[in-house]
């Protein structure tokens, strides 16, 4: 069993802290985009923009729906990161449950 499910475990680690470093590149270059540094209509600023885009948006999307109105702040990345984070725990206490 520990033969399946330890390399499991990493592999899934892995992914979720890879999207959490996408999540954050997404928040990073929207405040970039929002203060004027970088130019969209730069093709491979548009083509960085819209990656991180498609990457994050279907996640965020649903945070978004179900927060209300708070002027220009967007903490949805924010609650994402914190429910990846959280499921991240969940993951390293069922292979800790299932190692002893």
């Amino acid at each position: 069993m520990n033969v399946v499910v330890l390399p499991l475990f990493h592999v899934l680690n892995a992914i979720i802290e890879l999207y959490k470093m996408v999540v954050i590149a997404s928040a990073v270059f929207s405040w970039l985009i929002a203060f004027s540094v970088v130019n969209t209509r730069n093709r491979f600023v548009y083509t960085v923009m819209d990656t991180l885009y498609r990457l994050t948006e279907p996640a965020l999307r649903p945070i978004r729906r179900a927060l209300p109105n708070l002027g220009g702040i967007d903490i949805s990345p924010i609650i994402l990161f914190f429910i990846l984070w959280f499921v991240q725990e969940v993951l390293a206490g069922l292979v800790q449950s299932l190692m002893f």
